[in-house]
């Protein structure tokens, strides 16, 4: 595991404004970026649109993810420790056990093989 990382890419800084509006229009256009090892801590981040990314490895402590439909987002590896998880989709392949260690104890996500 690599350390989170601050990526130079404009989708990555319209989420570290908080600008979820902005991101998902850029990512309707077309537009995209690998989010793998990015930085995201505390952000709000309700409303994103999370289809197709690659989250793994991001670190996402105490962010605010409610609301947020990951079925389709690779995730494996992401941190998210203390983050807002009510309502959110999980991709099927990872476990609630999973999502609860890594959410009360700050462990990476494992999906299952």
């Amino acid at each position: 595991m690599n350390e989170p990382r601050r990526i130079e890419h404009p989708l990555y800084k319209l989420l570290q404004e908080e600008n979820i509006p902005a991101f998902n229009a850029a990512r309707t256009r077309g537009e995209s970026v690998n989010l793998s090892g990015a930085y995201l801590r505390g952000l709000d981040l309700r409303g994103m649109d999370a289809r197709g990314l690659d989250l793994s490895d991001a670190y996402l402590r105490s962010a605010d993810l409610r609301g947020i439909d990951f079925r389709e987002t690779r995730l494996e590896g992401a941190s998210l420790h203390e983050a807002k998880i009510s309502g959110v989709y999980f991709p099927v392949d990872i476990s609630a056990h999973e999502i609860f260690l890594s959410v009360d104890r700050g462990t990476r996500l494992r999906a299952q093989r």
